[in-house]
């Protein structure tokens, strides 16, 4: 078993940074990769970035360039660091974690892009 807790939603203007915090305990030894996923209302969940095992980041293409996933693993903990916002970016943003036991999501955070 695998709890996520997120941090650092918020509402932003178009061009600004927010970063985003998920922190895992549990059984954390068998994860095979962290990441993150969005999902904006009418819209399916999309995946964000995910970092896998031997450290292979995935980035969705609409986010290249302006956002950043790292993991702190002494802190369990995974970042997105997200710049040049737009207003398409607005969505509520998911910690996902790929166990051995299964697949486990965070409660969400909203994140805003608006003048």
């Amino acid at each position: 078993q695998v709890q996520l807790v997120e941090s650092g939603g918020g509402l932003v203007q178009p061009g600004g940074s927010l970063r985003l915090s998920c922190v895992a305990s549990g059984s954390i030894l068998s994860i095979n990769a962290m990441g993150w996923y969005r999902q904006a209302p009418g819209n399916q969940r999309e995946l964000v970035a995910r970092i896998l095992r031997g450290e292979r980041i995935n980035y969705a293409d609409s986010v290249k360039g302006r956002f950043t996933i790292s993991r702190d693993n002494p802190k369990n903990t995974v970042y997105l660091q997200m710049s040049s916002l737009k207003p398409e970016d607005t969505a509520v943003y998911y910690c996902n974690v790929v166990h051995r036991s299964g697949i486990y999501w965070g409660q969400g955070t909203q994140v805003t892009v608006s003048s």
